[in-house]
């Protein structure tokens, strides 16, 4: 088992139309807005701090996480949680130079 290929397409994230996004998990695609999407990046990037990652690897080694207006819950584990993270700051800096 290759944990590596397992994460490389579990997370996306593709513009539908106009300020809609749908993030692809492994189980579901959810529909969000734009400012639901940045409401997930403050939360991600909340849960991604050093201290805060330290604290979830000595206890639980997961996070459940509501998206889309608590109409979605996520299970996350470190790799995922990081994955996510990663495609979300990807997003933003392609948005980013959208704009520009």
């Amino acid at each position: 088992m290759d944990l590596e290929k397992d994460l490389e397409y579990c997370y996306e994230i593709k513009q539908a139309t106009f300020c809609k996004y749908v993030l692809t998990t492994p189980n579901k695609e959810i529909r969000l807005t734009f400012p639901q999407m940045l409401e997930l990046r403050r939360k991600i990037n909340a849960l991604t701090t050093f201290e805060k990652l330290n604290y979830i690897i000595n206890n639980e080694n997961f996070v459940l996480l509501f998206v889309a207006d608590k109409q979605h819950l996520l299970y996350l584990d470190i790799p995922q949680l990081l994955k996510l993270k990663e495609e979300i700051e990807l997003f933003f800096v392609d948005f980013t130079q959208v704009l520009v």
